[in-house]
């Protein structure tokens, strides 16, 4: 069934992709953002997340596609995809990154409260685990890192999605909406996949962020999945690859960089360290892009 669908971001590396596999399921998608998505029959309407009044006026807008339709009525919006945010630390300064993601998020979840939106969910990261942006190389607590692991990152961004995971449980508490938030790897592009051999060459750069990816038209599909999976309530997941983004095995990863870092679980032989154990048992997710089918020097 066609659903009336707002994403915030529809115009960054991972929300075209999010527009795109929307619209090609047949949902009408209104995009929130800064910038336009070119090439998109979805309409972006230019909003600043962090001024609430634009964003209360933006969740009562109409999400047809142009202004000549045969009807420009809203109509009742019935999820929001949010992955508008500053997508890393050291773009702008540390106090515009938190503020910027932390204000957005709860604007968000506030208009779509008193809209009465069931459903939102949510861009977070894997940088939550402390690991990717720590002021000095750090070992995780244990392997894989799960929706367990306690989490204390010390940078900006990170804790700025740790702040969004905790608003949205609390807008949950308080409406019992559906609200899903979606720690991330690192999103992989097609064309991206031309950057593997030099990732081969060098592991210990990937070492942050161990290893993980994700194909940003699995992430896509993930967050559609989230949209069309009722009844959980207020849930993290983790959005990852299969395996690592290495033609290391998982074994030897761990040998040469996370020697003394205690394993949860047994691995498999390229297996990720990212664990989506708990989103394919929530959501039903398969990743169908492995960098193997794109990588000629695949082992």
């Amino acid at each position: 069934m066609a659903k009336n669908i707002i994403v915030t971001g529809g115009s960054g590396v991972a929300g075209k992709w999010v527009v795109k596999d929307l619209l090609d399921h047949g949902h009408q998608v209104l995009n929130l953002d800064r910038t336009v998505l070119r090439d998109s029959p979805a309409r972006t309407l230019i909003t600043d997340l962090t001024d609430a009044g634009q964003v209360f006026n933006a969740l009562a807008s109409t999400t047809v596609g142009q202004e000549f339709s045969g009807s420009l009525k809203p109509a009742p919006v019935d999820a929001i995809i949010h992955f508008a945010a500053i997508p890393r630390v050291m773009i702008t300064p540390d106090n515009e990154v938190f503020r910027i993601n932390t204000m957005s998020t709860y604007n968000v979840l506030d208009a779509a409260s008193k809209f009465g939106i069931k459903k939102v969910v949510l861009a977070s990261s894997e940088t939550t685990y402390g690991i990717v942006f720590a002021e000095d190389e750090r070992d995780p607590a244990y392997l894989p890192l799960d929706e367990d692991y306690p989490v204390d990152p010390m940078d900006s961004y990170a804790l700025s999605k740790l702040v969004n995971e905790a608003t949205a449980k609390a807008f949950h508490a308080r409406t019992g909406a559906d609200l899903y938030c979606l720690r991330i790897g690192n999103v992989i592009e097609p064309a991206d996949y031309a950057k593997f051999p030099g990732f081969f060459k060098n592991p210990v750069q990937r070492r942050r962020i161990t290893w993980s990816y994700i194909d940003a038209r699995d992430l896509a599909t993930a967050a559609r999945l989230g949209v069309e999976t009722d009844g959980l309530g207020f849930e993290v997941m983790n959005v990852a690859a299969d395996n690592v983004s290495s033609d290391l095995p998982t074994a030897e990863l761990l040998a040469r960089f996370f020697p003394t870092v205690p394993l949860k679980k047994t691995l498999g032989e390229f297996e990720t360290l990212l664990s989506n154990a708990k989103i394919k048992r929530l959501l039903g997710f398969q990743p169908a892009h492995d960098w193997r089918r794109y990588v000629d020097s695949a082992p």
